[in-house]
């Protein structure tokens, strides 16, 4: 089903089409850029209450500005839906985060108007000041150069060091601070009050008013009128609020705030801002969801809310004759709780995602146990282990993806000092449309290496209750190791899955069938493609003993003497990256034990892989239940090495 769009948006196939209308004409590009996002959205999915939020700004910059001479970078890229319609990709935006189709984010080999590949937060200022740097470097001292930051991203630790870099800098850079009060979850933080504290003063912003007026009104006098008023204002700012402005006072000119909603007056702003040099912010207010009246009281359940009834408001989801799995995501939230009901030392930290996290349940229940510190994964990590040095029981709570951004302190902070953190990371191994900035694929390598630490991954959710149980024992955090639990994006296996607690001895793993003829090594959720496959294979007279082994660190040795000394195939399977990961570790074991077995390892192979359905990729990978099949049949009719 192919969406239409109005008459104007159909005739726009580049920035250099829409800069051919008359500014009259531009609220009616809103309007059906605004219709033709909810419409794709509803029937296809997708991020939703971002790029609502931005109709107007993603019209206005592409209006104003000479794209893609002039950089836009798109900070996170939930909010790029816009964007991308407007810059050729209108007719395939159907295609959007599906196998095969176009990125959910701004991506370089995409288009070239997306000038930086983004899905991380945060990284748009430090980006964008890179190329500001680089093009006066090269003599392009006219090219304009644009973050658009969320406050959400805002709160985080590399938006500060862009913010203090830029300001020491004559770049010719524009910050614009894209302000709804919202990540995907409400913000947190002084920040956040600091914003608040500027959008909502009655004081300033009558005066600002008067201010943009006067601006307007001496712009013929040239560009020392607008000085003068942006002094002015700045002393104004500091009186009127009580405190300095912080982004001037690291070297930026500030604008704003203004409506970011007001394509009139965006563009009016725009044009007068690309002529004034150095660093400078433009403060938006904006409403996410805008235009979509659900999406605007709920911006949190609206930020991403699959397939809906655009009229009704309705969130369709799929109806079922029997009781399903629960997503792993709700195990733990609610094990979480039910842990700090009978043990008062345990606290939940999650950078910025209580809700995709599920902590929320325990946040709601425990307000001054569970600690959202925005989007922070480096704080998160260090605030943990300082928690832990007074004997707290830290669940920290983060996704495998943005665990990569908090690793020194992994290293440094809990490592190092021998602290008991629990990191719970969420949407490990490849998590469909969001894509391969979002896949969890590294964790493994990169935590099984750090000394002090032990790597577990549950293969359905008893497991990782149990996990969860164990960590917390007495025996456990008076040790000297911190405790990873890897889990998977989506539903597990068990609909009743709130069994009783069992203590997982550490580094046990356990047998799931016996077999004769190649042994089957998995680790985590993967362990139930292998169950499905090993019912095939005994069809076909294949006898397969299934491992499950839990622990990728430390490994049980003695079932693996036990399975070395029995097998001379076999196959390891994981979600995760095969290099360094928990094949290698397999590997590393055979070779150091004098064991020569032929030993095969599925998992993600050493490249990117793309965006679609997690079971469309793990087929891609070659580790779905059919995947496991074929290579046990390889296997089978290979060659055995030498002395076998």
């Amino acid at each position: 089903m192919l969406i239409t769009p109005g008459k104007l948006l159909a005739k726009i196939d580049s920035p250099e089409d829409l800069r051919k209308l008359d500014r009259t004409q531009l609220p009616q590009v809103c309007n059906e850029l605004r219709q033709f996002i909810i419409d794709n959205v509803s029937v296809y999915g997708g991020h939703f209450g971002a790029s609502l939020g931005v109709v107007e700004l993603s019209v206005a910059l592409h209006y104003v500005f000479n794209t893609p001479d002039d950089q836009l970078v798109w900070d996170v890229g939930h909010q790029a839906y816009g964007h991308k319609i407007l810059t050729g990709r209108r007719d395939n935006f159907h295609s959007n985060r599906t196998y095969g189709g176009l990125s959910g984010f701004p991506k370089r080999k995409e288009s070239v108007y997306d000038a930086f590949g983004v899905g991380h937060s945060s990284t748009s200022i430090s980006s964008a000041l890179g190329m500001a740097v680089a093009s006066a470097l090269q003599n392009h001292h006219d090219r304009q150069h644009i973050a658009i930051i969320g406050d959400g991203a805002m709160t985080a630790g590399m938006a500060f060091e862009g913010l203090n870099h830029a300001g020491s800098t004559d770049s010719n850079l524009l910050i614009i601070l894209n302000d709804n009060c919202m990540a995907i979850d409400p913000n947190v933080g002084a920040l956040k009050e600091y914003l608040t504290d500027i959008t909502t003063s009655k004081t300033y912003n009558k005066f600002r008013d008067e201010v943009w007026n006067m601006l307007g009104k001496m712009s013929n006098f040239g560009k020392s009128a607008q000085e003068v008023v942006s002094k002015v204002e700045t002393v104004m700012k500091t009186a009127i609020l009580r405190q300095s402005n912080l982004f001037e006072s690291l070297g930026l000119r500030y604008f704003g705030p203004i409506d970011g909603n007001d394509i009139g007056h965006l563009t009016e702003v725009l044009n007068d801002l690309k002529s004034i040099p150095g660093p400078k912010i433009l403060h938006c207010l904006t409403v996410k969801g805008k235009g979509y009246g659900p999406a605007e009281k709920d911006q949190t359940k609206w930020h991403a809310p699959g397939v809906f009834d655009k009229i009704t408001g309705e969130i369709k989801k799929k109806v079922y004759d029997v009781p399903q799995a629960p997503k792993y995501q709700d195990v733990f939230g609610n094990t979480l709780l039910e842990l700090a009901e009978s043990n008062p030392k345990i606290v939940g930290v999650t950078p910025a995602m209580p809700s995709g996290s599920s902590m929320n349940i325990m946040m709601k229940a425990m307000p001054d146990r569970a600690f959202d510190v925005g989007i922070a994964e480096q704080h998160a990590v260090t605030f943990s282990a300082g928690m832990a040095t007074r004997g707290e029981v830290v669940y920290c709570n983060i996704y495998s993806t943005f665990m990569q951004r908090g690793y020194d302190q992994v290293v440094h902070d809990v490592c190092m000092q021998e602290l008991p953190v629990i990191f719970c990371l969420d949407r490990a191994g490849l998590v469909g449309a969001d894509g391969p900035t979002h896949h969890g694929v590294y964790d493994i390598a990169f935590m099984r290496c750090v000394p002090n630490m032990i790597v577990s991954s549950p293969m359905n959710e008893q497991e990782l209750r149990n996990l969860m149980y164990t960590a917390q024992l007495d025996k456990i955090q008076k040790g000297t190791k911190a405790f990873t639990i890897r889990y998977p994006r989506g539903n597990g296996v068990m609909p009743q899955w709130q069994t009783p607690f069992e203590e997982v001895q550490i580094g046990k793993g356990r047998k799931i069938k016996d077999g004769s003829d190649i042994a089957i090594l998995t680790l985590g959720p993967v362990g139930n493609y292998a169950v499905d496959a090993s019912e095939t294979l005994v069809k076909e007279g294949i006898s397969a003993a299934h491992y499950d082994m839990r622990f990728v660190k430390p490994l049980d040795e003695n079932m693996l003497h036990e399975i070395f000394s029995k097998f001379d195939r076999i196959i390891t399977i994981e979600d995760g990256c095969l290099q360094g990961g928990f094949g290698s570790a397999v590997l590393e074991f055979m070779v150091d034990h004098g064991y020569s077995s032929r030993v095969k390892r599925l998992g993600i192979p050493d490249a990117l892989v793309e965006h679609g359905e997690p079971d469309e990729l793990h087929r891609e990978c070659g580790f779905d239940k059919d995947g496991i099949v074929g290579a046990v049949r390889e296997l089978m009719h290979a060659s055995l090495p030498m002395g076998f």
